[in-house]
């Protein structure tokens, strides 16, 4: 019998009906459609993970970069911060598959077999279990993919070779697409939030690795792919960036997010 993670922010983070969750990311498709694409398909992303209300655009600006070229992706490797749970290293999940309303997503789990005996992985069910960093780029990918499976991965306390060492075992040629889950500084007024996040980006754009937490809440997986794009010769590129007070919230305590991609000439590995 499969093992299932059942969506558990359907309802919360984005809508639990699927016509309505569907019509929701296609409207966010659709205004990031006539943003210039570039030629290089992206073999890497960073992307918010904040309800829809508020950075669901952020979100479809990097997804939308993937629009034409479904057929050839068909792993997403899916990396993000633990928010829920104390986690020492980097965790796998047990399930087989990952629902949400839009159906279910098969973990790889050939692909896990070849990392789970990496010192810093472990296998930790809870930790996944609640945890919205992962679930909520499903449905963007459902929509945007014909067929995939996922490695999902939260990390904890871990350093960025951690992250990068399983990164390189895990990134194969230009059938695997590898996203990072993050928002950026939380709940600072907006103007300097506007700053920080700034700086941030312009860290990241330059490969350099972020310092605090304060930065991005996946700081320590964004660290892992700076490290890992540099081994590979990738490019980023600035998609979007704006905060909360941009989209659905006040001015007052806002949180950032921003979209970036990272391609290059060679993805093959």
């Amino acid at each position: 019998m499969s093992n299932v993670r059942e969506a558990a922010v359907a309802g919360t983070f984005y809508p639990a009906q699927k016509e309505r969750l569907t019509n929701e990311i296609e409207h966010y498709l659709k205004i990031c459609s006539d943003e210039k694409k570039s030629e290089l398909i992206p073999k890497a992303l960073i992307v918010p993970h904040a309800g829809y209300d508020y950075s669901g655009e952020t979100a479809a600006s990097a997804y939308s970069c993937l629009e034409g070229r479904s057929h050839e992706i068909k792993r997403v490797v899916l990396i993000g911060p633990a928010h829920r749970y104390a986690l020492q290293g980097l965790a796998i999940p047990k399930a087989d598959f990952f629902n949400t309303p839009l159906g279910s997503v098969r973990v790889d789990t050939e692909a896990i077999r070849s990392i789970v005996n990496f010192k810093q992985v472990s296998t930790n069910s809870m930790a996944h279990e609640q945890e919205h960093c992962i679930e909520v780029q499903l449905p963007f990918l459902q929509t945007i993919l014909d067929d995939f499976s996922i490695v999902p991965l939260l990390v904890g306390e871990a350093l960025a070779k951690d992250v990068a060492d399983v990164l390189d075992t895990l990134w194969g040629g230009p059938e695997t697409l590898i996203v990072v889950s993050s928002d950026l500084s939380h709940y600072l007024p907006y103007d300097r939030a506007q700053r920080v996040d700034e700086y941030t980006v312009n860290k990241i754009l330059a490969s350099s690795s972020l310092d605090t937490f304060h930065q991005a809440c996946g700081a320590i997986p964004i660290n892992g792919l700076l490290l890992s794009i540099r081994r590979h010769q990738l490019q980023p590129k600035l998609l979007k960036l704006c905060n909360s007070g941009d989209t659905a919230g006040d001015k007052k305590m806002v949180v950032g997010y921003c979209a970036i991609s990272f391609a290059g000439e060679d993805t093959h590995g």
